[in-house]
């Protein structure tokens, strides 16, 4: 699979939106993280809707709604993402809500390297001399943070290993990315809708009126950022997703630092270093592989 251009900005802008989100859930107050979770799914319904309709893909979703009827198999495999989805966005705004987003942050370090081991075994993609080099310093960043730390939190998992089985089965059911996303909200807008009811705080948007435009904000900013990424993983290699969305980490750890104001001890920094570097060697590599692609198409 060449590298596309498209698929490279799709996930950079992913990456660059996700990293707002768990700074953005901290003026949701006074919600906790389950009820930031349930009210941005719901937001983001209508907001992925708008997008399908002006991406011009109504078309789409009525034929993933004729698959799921003819192909009773991917009712079962709709149901297995949303949950996973659902997992994946509870914990991304919980976190950084309950001071755990340094957590989360290394959650995200971990994850990318997930994708490229899936990348590896099960569709036998293969990384070039940089992309290798890049997975290197980005293993020895994190194998420094196990031994400094000793284990990995809960938080930290969840977020490393929930992404990839949810992105095998999207490609494998080959759902148009918005369609996809959009049947997946409607399967959680169940949870979210008794959520609200039976645990939501008595007149939050009485006593804090600002949530009235900064929910449907995080909506926007979800649906975005998820059809982004969606649209990445269907045009990139899935071991090149993997290393471009170490990114995204970079920024959250940036987030935590000089945003939500948790503090990085002293030995954390080489943790940091290598996998910033890594980062670089990812970015350049694209560049030049682009780059070279663009002089031969022309």
């Amino acid at each position: 699979m060449h590298i596309s251009g498209r698929g490279v900005a799709m996930s950079v802008f992913a990456s660059l939106i996700f990293a707002i989100i768990p700074a953005y859930a901290l003026y949701l107050a006074p919600l906790d993280g389950v009820q930031v979770f349930a009210q941005r799914v719901l937001w983001s319904l209508p907001a992925i809707f708008i997008l399908l309709i002006v991406a011009g893909r109504m078309a789409a979703l009525k034929e993933a709604m004729l698959r799921l009827m003819r192909e009773p198999i991917l009712i079962l495999a709709i149901f297995t993402t949303a949950a996973l989805l659902g997992v994946q966005w509870l914990i991304f705004v919980w976190a950084p809500i309950n001071e755990q987003m340094l957590d989360l942050t290394l959650g995200y370090f971990l994850m990318p390297l997930s994708l490229v081991l899936v990348g590896r075994i099960f569709y036998s993609e293969h990384l070039r001399k940089l992309q290798r080099i890049a997975v290197l310093f980005a293993a020895v960043g994190i194998a420094h943070e196990l031994w400094r730390v000793g284990s990995f939190s809960w938080v930290t998992l969840l977020c490393a290993v929930g992404y990839p089985p949810y992105f095998m089965l999207r490609r494998w059911m080959a759902f148009d990315s918005f369609s996809g996303l959009f049947l997946e909200m409607l399967l959680l807008a169940p949870v979210a809708i008794y959520l609200i009811i039976n645990y939501a705080p008595l007149g939050s948007f009485l006593t804090a009126p600002h949530l009235w435009y900064l929910l449907p904000g995080l909506g926007v900013l979800s649906a975005l950022a998820f059809a982004a990424m969606l649209g990445a993983s269907h045009a990139l290699p899935l071991g090149l997703m993997g290393i471009l969305s170490y990114i995204e980490p970079v920024l959250l750890f940036f987030m935590s630092v000089f945003w939500a104001g948790e503090i990085v001890e002293s030995g954390e920094w080489l943790t940091y270093i290598p996998i910033w570097f890594a980062v670089l060697l990812v970015v350049f590599d694209s560049v030049r592989v682009l780059l070279k692609q663009s002089r031969h198409v022309n």
